[in-house]
């Protein structure tokens, strides 16, 4: 049923930003890419070359994209051109690599040493922002040499952890703000006030990406693995009695609180590869069951015929969006749009679903 779902899905995708280069796009990317390397199968590769193709040029130019706009989300989709570079030799591919890399190297950073979120969220660090720059570096200098790339994305995001930690919780704010100057952070900490579930989500992925990027050794060198396993713990004991996870992850008393789909899909994800990896006994079972009861109650038959993937959080964030303040509370999560085949989710659906391929055939060789 899901590689129906996912191939009907990519067959009909249609750019989420009319085709301008975007993070929503690259969940996708990562999804069929991973999908493919599980599988081998050549639609997913088909279906990735030509989505990605659409909006790389000739000479490796970026469709939409601005290095100026300083935006860290728009690195994430770069993943799929490391990886179609990998298998194509395509110099293209390279060139459009390293275009984003150009953006890394002058992207603004906090004192501390970590990307800003984007230029127009200065001085902030939000945990979505080390799955979408992060990775992509530590790919970007293996492939070019560059070790300075790997160990300054390593510290970013060690530093990252280090500011966003909160010990009453055992988990890590959605954002932190070094300036104090937004309404939601915490004037000590810098800290927004609530644990919203999907940014959580891009922190496990980020977490298990890097670790397997490095490897476990180099990545427990900045206390990561160690750190990895002391999250994974955590996300565990709040799992819903369904093996899910909620909106606002850790306050389940909370009136109109619910399961959120593509948080528990990331989950999903990084807990099959954290099993892999042999990070957390008993990681590759949690995971397995999130996908599935994610497929049997979430993958529903949706009026234009096919299978939809419902219940995900359309988008969340921090501060000034349009006419609107988003203040971090607990209350505001649960305002936000719930919607179905969103790519944030759909995407991480995808990727659990390779993992749990990977994940089975690492425990056949053993």
């Amino acid at each position: 049923m899901l590689g129906a779902y996912f191939d009907a899905f990519a067959q009909d995708y249609a750019p989420y930003k009319g085709g301008a280069w975007c993070y929503e796009d690259g969940c996708i990317y990562r999804g069929l890419g991973l999908l493919h390397r599980a599988t081998g199968d050549k639609r997913w590769l088909g279906h990735l070359s030509r989505m990605v193709d659409a909006q790389v040029s000739a000479n490796g130019a970026l469709a939409g994209y601005s290095v100026e706009e300083f935006n860290i989300d728009n690195i994430l989709a770069g993943r799929a051109l490391i990886y179609l570079y990998g298998l194509s030799g395509k110099e293209r591919y390279l060139n459009a690599a390293r275009h984003l890399g150009r953006q890394l190297e002058e992207h603004p950073r906090t004192r501390s040493g970590v990307y800003w979120h984007k230029n127009i969220y200065p001085r902030q660090v939000w945990l979505d922002g080390l799955y979408m720059g992060l990775p992509f570096q530590i790919e970007l200098g293996l492939l070019t040499g560059n070790d300075d790339l790997v160990e300054d994305a390593l510290r970013q995001i060690s530093t990252a952890l280090d500011l966003t930690y909160r010990t009453e919780t055992g988990l890590y704010a959605h954002g932190y703000d070094e300036s104090r100057t937004q309404s939601w952070s915490d004037p000590r900490s810098g800290q927004s006030p609530t644990h919203w579930a999907r940014a959580l989500g891009w922190l496990a992925m980020a977490l298990v990406d890097v670790i397997e990027l490095v490897s476990v050794e180099r990545a427990e060198k900045h206390r990561l693995v160690s750190r990895t396993r002391a999250l994974f713990e955590r996300i565990l004991s709040l799992r819903t009695k369904n093996g899910l996870w909620l909106q606002v992850i850790d306050m389940p008393a909370l009136r109109g609180n619910y399961e959120e789909s593509s948080a528990s899909a990331m989950f999903a994800y990084a807990l099959l590869c954290a099993g892999r990896l042999n990070i957390l006994p008993g990681a590759t079972r949690a995971g397995e069951t999130a996908l599935e009861t994610l497929v049997a109650t979430s993958v529903q038959l949706g009026d234009k015929g096919r299978p939809e993937f419902l219940g995900i959080c359309h988008v969340a964030g921090l501060g000034g969006y349009g006419e609107r303040y988003r203040d971090g509370t607990p209350a505001y999560y649960l305002t936000e749009k719930v919607v179905a085949d969103d790519p944030k989710g759909v995407g991480p659906l995808i990727m659990a679903a390779a993992e749990e391929i990977m994940a089975k055939a690492a425990l056949d060789t053993v």
